[in-house]
């Protein structure tokens, strides 16, 4: 690194942890960034926010060395850095915690950890002293985790945690963090702000990248914003206000409220009893789970991630056995798992899956690919015998407007596009198909403020349409806003059902934690 002429007549507490200056980078005729500087002073917590495609996690990987810019400078503690790869970023100090993790899901969490950092060949004082410094590093920022515990047999949440140790291993004291909270339940993000508290408290320094507007007021010392690849504001946030903060992501006024009139209840469409289901491990997951939902009313299922939404999701979207009755437009569904997810849609199913990567997606497939996916058999994508690719894609390109997906290019791989763009590729494809009944699990999971809006909107009309939506968010404030009915899973049952407008947060969180009636 060559050495800043300027940081040598700089104090330490004005010379900026990081420093960028006219940031360059485009990718084919899409600019990502254009010419964007920004200064993270040390020990602070630094929020960047912007739309899904605003250029945020470009910036953020060209300072990781995933990327090269097309042209500017990096300074890291008042010292020119040329970083070309993520080895140089992590010599020079920098830790980068992904959105979708970078762990190998067989190894144990030591393993991961000193996985490329290794002392020597010899492994075993590798995971000697690797597990003598994992002990300090968790009892120091309240990082406990099993060193034992295989990546795939543990949570989302403690699995952030390895990534977060893997960089402290690393000697990081610059950690950049990608949409942490996009996965986790709000007590797994509760307690990961108490972490970024103690990591700021030591001195380290952390940008935070992310579309939550509550988490930026809540837990950042100063604000980024950007918009279409460029820099429109950074201010204090004690300064600044989330009304202020979306305006300036989206360019006009956000509506920050579920704006829709009172639900007009038709006919039932679903139909549900006795529903349950025991997993692979003997584990019942539903426990006689029976509720019903109508035409023009949307349903919302409140209740921590793991406490049998999911398995209900994936029962009524068809894939997962359960035994019990449900009922489609008075019609039984078969739940013995010899009807499959096509089933489900011939009879007026659509699913939004909790998990777009995982069950929503091919990766490797195109955009166009993935809008047809599920129903490329309709008459609509049909030419005789084959399908019309020509409609597809122009189909693609009408949803892709639509929904302000970016880039919005069909014939680009869906693992190219941000996890928010992914997220309304797939909305897009199941609300526009119209069904009866709607199966949408975590909506607005990874999607910035304007797309939320927009999403919402949608739902909603959706609903207006008198079509049924079946809501499950781990997001409350989601669920208060855009259900009309709520009803409460706790352990695999419903502990309780409540009008969306005569309930609060706290009475449902009581609900969530198993807390019933005379005892709440």
């Amino acid at each position: 690194m060559a050495v800043a002429s300027q940081a040598q007549h700089q104090s330490p507490e004005t010379i900026p942890a990081i420093e960028l200056r006219g940031i360059s980078k485009a990718f084919g005729p899409v600019q990502a960034n254009k010419d964007i500087s920004i200064r993270v002073m040390p020990g602070t917590i630094h929020g960047i926010i912007g739309e899904n495609g605003a250029g945020k996690s470009t910036l953020m990987s060209i300072l990781y060395g995933f990327y090269h810019a097309d042209a500017g400078e990096i300074f890291i503690n008042g010292q020119r850095a040329t970083i070309t790869d993520s080895q140089a970023a992590i010599r020079a100090g920098i830790g980068m915690v992904f959105q979708h993790f970078k762990l190998v899901e067989n190894f144990t969490v030591l393993e991961n950890i000193i996985l490329g950092a290794e002392d020597s060949g010899l492994l075993r004082p590798s995971l000697a002293r690797a597990r003598r410094e994992l002990r300090q590093l968790a009892d120091e920022y309240e990082l406990d985790v099993n060193p034992d515990a295989v990546i795939e047999e543990i949570g989302v949440g403690f699995q952030q945690r390895v990534e977060i140790l893997k960089a402290l291993y690393r000697k990081a004291d610059i950690l950049i963090l990608d949409e942490p909270t996009g996965v986790l339940t709000p007590p797994e993000a509760d307690h990961l702000f108490r972490i970024l508290h103690n990591l700021r408290e030591q001195g380290k320094t952390i940008i935070l990248i992310t579309h939550k507007l509550r988490e930026i007021m809540e837990i950042t010392d100063t604000v980024s914003v950007m918009r279409r690849g460029e820099m429109t504001a950074t201010v204090a946030t004690r300064d600044t206000s989330p009304p202020q903060l979306a305006e300036l992501m989206v360019g006009r006024k956000v509506l920050l409220r579920v704006d829709k009139k009172p639900a007009k209840p038709g006919r039932h469409v679903l139909e549900v009893e006795n529903l349950r289901v025991v997993d692979a491990k003997g584990v019942e997951r539903l426990k006689g789970v029976s509720f019903s939902l109508r035409q023009g009313e949307i349903l919302g299922l409140a209740g921590v991630a793991g406490n049998g939404q999911s398995e209900l999701l994936e029962v009524l979207g068809g894939t997962m056995r359960a035994t019990g009755a449900v009922r489609m437009n008075g019609q039984p569904l078969d739940l013995s798992g010899r009807q499959d997810a096509r089933a489900r849609r011939e009879v007026g199913i659509g699913h939004v899956p909790e998990d777009r990567q995982q069950a929503g997606l091919i990766l490797d497939f195109a955009a166009w690919e993935n809008i047809a996916l599920g129903y490329h058999h309709r008459d609509t994508y049909s030419k005789g015998l084959l399908m019309d690719q020509a409609a597809m894609r122009a189909d693609t390109v009408a949803k892709m407007g639509r929904f302000d997906v970016r880039p919005p290019n069909p014939l680009l791989a869906a693992k190219n596009f941000s996890g928010g763009n992914q997220q309304k590729i797939v909305v897009a494809r199941e609300i526009e198909a119209r069904p009866d009944l709607l199966l949408i699990g975590q909506p607005t999971r990874g999607v910035d403020i304007g797309a939320i809006e927009f999403i919402h909107k949608q739902i909603v009309a959706l609903r207006d349409q008198g079509k049924a939506i079946l809501l499950v968010s781990v997001e409350l404030d989601e669920i208060l806003s855009l259900s009309d009915r709520i009803a409460v899973m706790f352990d695999g049952r419903i502990m309780g059902e409540r009008v969306a407008s005569q309930s609060n947060a706290n009475e449902l969180g009581l609900l969530m934690a198993g807390v019933t009636g005379e005892a709440a």
